[in-house]
């Protein structure tokens, strides 16, 4: 129901005249708070003590015979099977709430879409469409359908209703993702014709298929010893190797670096969030980048735990970089969409660091990190949007005194300021803390100068939200009107909830607990041989 929801509005949508502006963008952002509702709904009665997978369904979805070579001339099937298979658990239970709460917020920043509005909301709902499924698949091939089923809207968005360079940035987006999304199925084609591979007895004979099931793979690969993947048979084909193993891994790690965007895949993402619509970038960079993130642990850790351990002070390296580059480059910007860019950059280099830790607070961090970010991104750029819409520029040097003309918009952008550099009381400020505290164990030095990447938030953040408050005021801009309340209302939603993760982090620890603390036990399981 949640995942499917948008799809009764673009249902609706196919049957209203183009000329119907109002009710168009009604409906669209009706259709976003049906799947909030139930995304709410979900939150409230998901069970905390449980810390695997619930409201799991599945059905036969895909099935197709191949030929019986591999049967060894035995009387039976031979079957390519992949399912329609969903499920929520602490790790995918927050994202999906965050995805459900940024689309709709997203949905009313749209008001400002001056074209195509039918077109633009099909597009967008079809775009919340594919970001619910990503975190809720446990099927490979499901997983990649709905991970593409993002990139179309996506591009289309940006490439119809952004600014000036839209097709370049729409281009880029598209080259960078397609790339990734060609590394990602091919490793998922290698594990399902490894991992995914069994062999059942039946009194028909003997049934043999390649699977995509996240739960069998994984059977196969930890629980089974005997299974085909673990067998070091001279005639099987389906023994993963060590060498093997490393690749998959590395690509995983490329694959879902590029959407994160991790140093040096991210030259396509400040295209996007440039040249993108504000409501857009909304989406971009609340939700599309923590698919990167959620991949890498879904698939890539989980999967290949030894081989991430192994690599665990690479990761903590990659983080540092993003944090430092990403910290020193929004310092040097004049163009504030530049700034959130960079920022953004810098963000998710937070996140590498907590995962980096392999252990549970650093992992919790991570995930309150995703949440975190996604939360205040989002906020600012609905404030870019709304500055620019007065204003017609986002350059810094070209803006100042906001705080006599919009004191409202001000007041939420200090906000906002606040908690990206991490002031104690926001959402900003746990999520940082829990990374750090994490790593800081194994890895002091790489912690110690991190850190630096915090002090030089602060500056380029103040920097920003000082030259666009305070200062002397274009006269152009004395008579400007202050924030509608279509702008107001997800300005103030966007607040309170990263007011409430500041003030009672629990909200978001408690669902998170269980299932980190059994992710952190199975990894410290696999890799028991590599120190602990």
């Amino acid at each position: 129901m949640i995942v499917f929801a948008p799809l009764l509005g673009i249902l609706v949508l196919l049957f209203i005249p183009n000329q119907q502006g109002r009710w168009i963008k009604w409906i669209g952002i009706a259709a976003t708070l049906i799947p909030l509702v139930l995304a709410g709904w979900l939150y409230v009665d998901f069970n905390q003590s449980d810390g695997g997978d619930q409201y799991a369904e599945s059905y036969s979805w895909i099935n197709i015979p191949l030929n019986s070579e591999l049967l060894f001339n035995e009387q039976g099937t031979f079957h390519l099977k992949f399912d329609y298979s969903l499920a929520v658990d602490g790790l995918s239970l927050p994202l999906v709430f965050l995805t459900a709460l940024v689309a709709a917020m997203a949905a009313l920043a749209s008001f400002s879409i001056k074209k195509r509005w039918k077109t633009y909301f099909i597009m967008f709902l079809l775009l919340e469409i594919g970001m619910l499924g990503v975190f809720m698949a446990r099927d490979l091939f499901l997983f990649f359908v709905f991970f593409e089923v993002t990139l179309v809207p996506m591009f289309f968005l940006v490439g119809i209703w952004g600014y000036m360079n839209r097709e370049k940035a729409a281009n880029r987006f598209l080259l960078y993702n397609g790339v990734g999304s060609a590394i990602m199925l091919i490793a998922f084609l290698i594990v399902v014709t490894t991992a995914g591979f069994a062999q059942i007895e039946g009194p028909d004979g003997t049934s043999v298929y390649f699977t995509g099931s996240l739960y069998e793979i994984s059977n196969h690969l930890f629980n089974e010893p005997q299974s085909f993947v673990n067998t070091d048979h001279p005639q099987s084909p389906f023994f993963m190797t060590e060498g093997l193993k490393w690749a998959l891994f590395l690509m995983l790690l490329i694959a879902f670096g590029i959407k994160l965007p991790m140093f040096p895949f991210h030259t396509w993402m400040l295209k996007v969030h440039t040249e993108a619509p504000p409501s857009v970038v909304m989406i971009h960079s609340g939700i599309l980048l923590k698919m990167g993130a959620y991949g890498l642990i879904r698939f890539g850790i989980l999967l290949f735990p030894e081989q991430a351990k192994e690599w665990a002070f690479v990761l903590a390296l990659l983080g540092l970089i993003n944090i430092l580059y990403g910290a020193v480059l929004a310092f040097v910007q004049k163009d504030f969409k530049l700034v959130l860019a960079y920022s953004s950059i810098s963000h998710m280099g937070i996140v590498l660091l907590g995962l980096a830790a392999f252990n549970e607070i650093g992992m919790q961090g991570a995930v309150f990190q995703m949440v975190s970010h996604g939360l205040i991104s989002a906020l600012m750029f609905l404030l870019v949007g709304s500055i620019y819409e007065r204003t017609q520029t986002s350059m810094l040097e070209q803006l100042g005194g906001m705080a006599a003309s919009v004191p409202f918009m001000s007041g939420i952008l200090l906000i906002s300021g606040m908690a990206s550099l991490g002031l104690p009381g926001l959402s900003g400020f746990i999520s940082e803390y829990l990374s750090f505290l994490g790593l800081f164990g194994s890895m002091k030095i790489i912690t110690a100068i991190s850190l630096l990447g915090v002090i030089l938030t602060a500056v380029y953040v103040l920097r920003a939200v000082m030259k666009i408050t305070f200062g002397p005021m274009p006269e152009q801009y004395k008579s400007l009107r202050d924030a509608r309340l279509i702008e107001a209302v997800p300005m103030v939603t966007l607040v309170a909830f990263i007011l409430l993760l500041g003030i009672y982090p629990g909200i978001l620890s408690q669902p998170l607990d269980t299932t980190i603390s059994g992710l952190n036990q199975f990894i410290q399981q696999v890799t028991v041989g590599l120190g602990g």
